[in-house]
């Protein structure tokens, strides 16, 4: 961790990087050649973690690059960087990083070989940083009257589609629907789920006892099931039913049950704990419903890939390069020992390796902070504007020839 000098450099750095020009509405960004731009001031990047979560989270990015075919270029905005490239850049900053390095050691390292480029923002120029965790949801294996909530595996009768006509660029990118007769249609229903429409089809993995906490589950894509017995089974994100993601939050602040300066997943939970008569209704608002898989270890990405508490970031796959080194500049809560919250600068490199439905644009970036009290803290919490810059590997000088 860094030093309390450092840390006072950190923030100095954190307020003079946030201080920018007036930004004007700007068209949406729609293209990975426009999601990134030149800086046009230098910028020191001051790394607030441990070296040793960069490490593991370089490692994962490192193993699911290396499956990309050589020439596969990725888009960094204005550049294409192939593969190869790419990995090699990564394989040179691995064999540089040591456990315990300074805050500067680390820059110095990272910018030995790469350069930034940052994004453009939403349409107002801006990055609106959220966070999401690996929640605990009590489970049964069994159905009871305590445990009937069912918690989905993945139908056999869903179809996935690769989105053309950029399926090479983005594999992992799908629709998910269902065929009746020759026709290609979305798949049910939250409501129509929970209503029945896949019973029967013994798809169920287990068996929640709360509906909101399963809910929240799928929201941050995987999570915990600890069940009776004491013992733990981790699941995953298998598909989507291919409705789009609708905010029960922005709902209820548009129906004023909830200010919108107080929104939070604590201020959801409390609300629907609260109105347990409209729980359903508000629920089903979002017709997006996830599909479930069990991990064999810990919580992975949409590279397929592990992801490290702090040092991975979900966001729009469209638009940013999957695997890549990143970094982000916004502000996280953290818990007093009295019980109160205060805001500290977030200020670290991390890895670009999840994506979600409700991540779309240049201006979304979604932070992973692992399991606990704290994960769940900063991922119900965190709506702060900031800062996201790319590494993109430097323009390497062509080798001269003996001849």
């Amino acid at each position: 961790m860094l030093t309390r000098p450092v840390r006072r450099l950190s923030l100095v750095l954190c307020l003079l990087l946030c201080v920018s020009c007036a930004r004007v509405q700007r068209p949406a960004v729609t293209k990975p050649e426009d999601a990134l731009v030149e800086l046009p001031e230098s910028v020191k990047l001051v790394d607030d973690g441990e070296t040793a979560s960069l490490r593991v989270a370089l490692a994962e990015s490192l193993v699911w690059l290396r499956t990309r075919p050589a020439d596969h270029r990725f888009v960094y905005g204005p550049r294409e960087v192939p593969a190869a490239e790419l990995v090699a850049a990564l394989e040179r900053l691995s064999a540089r990083l040591t456990d315990g390095m300074t805050s500067l050691e680390v820059s110095t390292a990272v910018m030995e070989d790469f350069e930034l480029l940052e994004s453009a923002g939403g349409e107002d120029g801006q990055v609106l940083f959220t966070g999401y965790y690996e929640p605990t949801v009590e489970a049964s294996l069994t159905r009871t009257e305590e445990y009937s909530v069912p918690i989905l595996g993945l139908p056999d009768d869903i179809i996935e589609v690769p989105l053309e006509p950029f399926a090479e660029r983005f594999a992992n990118e799908k629709v998910f629907g269902r065929l009746e007769g020759k026709k290609l249609l979305p798949y049910w229903t939250r409501a129509d789920i929970r209503a029945g429409r896949l019973s029967n089809r013994k798809l169920e993995l287990a068996w929640a006892k709360d509906p909101v906490a399963l809910f929240f589950m799928e929201v941050q894509g995987s999570g915990t099931l600890r069940l009776v017995d004491g013992t733990e089974r981790r699941v995953g994100y298998a598909a989507s039913n291919g409705r789009p993601y609708r905010s029960i939050g922005s709902l209820l602040i548009q129906e004023n049950a909830i200010p919108k300066e107080q929104m939070s997943m604590q201020a959801l939970r409390s609300w629907l704990a609260a109105n347990p008569s409209q729980r359903d209704r508000v629920l089903d608002f979002n017709e997006s419903y996830v599909f479930f898989r069990v991990l064999k270890g810990a919580a992975v990405g949409s590279l397929g890939r592990e992801v490290t508490p702090g040092r991975s970031i979900a966001t729009d796959a469209r638009l940013f390069p999957k695997g890549g080194l990143a970094f982000i500049l916004t502000d996280h809560p953290v818990r007093m020992a009295d019980g109160s919250v205060q805001w500290r600068p977030l200020s670290r490199f991390v890895f670009n390796q999840d994506t979600g439905g409700a991540i779309r644009g240049a201006g979304r970036v979604d932070v992973f902070w692992g399991r606990g009290p704290a994960a769940e803290l900063a991922a119900g919490m965190m709506k702060q504007k900031g800062r996201l810059f790319f590494l993109v590997p430097r323009v390497r000088a062509p080798v001269a020839s003996s001849r």
